[in-house]
């Protein structure tokens, strides 16, 4: 950390303090003695997503947040279950070293949090990241819902 005054690289840690999700740390300079403050804070990896194109855009909570809100339209589902659905996306992927996710990978999460919570955002939200073509595709897709709350309920 160079001191703001002299540009000296070394100084050493006077106090230090948890201050909004950061570390305040109260600094002297080795050279000069003069004190500065410096801030630490976690540095959040960029997250790509990889679209089916593969094209990549960075990752934007809004517009999963976006997607989620159209499948639940008019349906009993709070705000709070659809952005504890977007933080568990964001805890599932937060840990791993990478830092490119598939469209298929978000979708697939958010697909498991909306069949425990709505069957019919369930639906809305696999027609658009599935792309269901025709009637027989929406029929597959609650086939396989009935047969997962069957499982569910053994």
């Amino acid at each position: 950390m160079r001191c703001p005054y002299c540009q000296y690289e070394e100084s050493k840690v006077i106090d230090s303090r948890p201050a909004e999700e950061r570390k305040r740390r109260r600094r002297e300079c080795l050279r000069c003695g003069r004190r500065f403050t410096t801030y630490e804070s976690v540095e959040i990896p960029m997250r790509v997503v990889v679209k089916r194109d593969s094209s990549l855009e960075p990752y934007d909570r809004n517009k999963l947040l976006n997607g989620i809100y159209h499948a639940i339209k008019k349906r009993p589902v709070s705000y709070t279950q659809v952005n504890e659905i977007a933080d568990k996306v964001e805890e599932t992927y937060t840990g791993s070293w990478h830092s490119q996710l598939t469209s298929a990978q978000i979708g697939a999460v958010v697909l498991e949090q909306l069949r425990e919570i709505d069957e019919i955002a369930y639906i809305r939200f696999a027609s658009v990241y599935q792309d269901f073509r025709d009637a027989s595709s929406f029929i597959s897709a609650i086939a396989d819902l009935g047969e997962h709350k069957k499982e569910k309920e053994k």
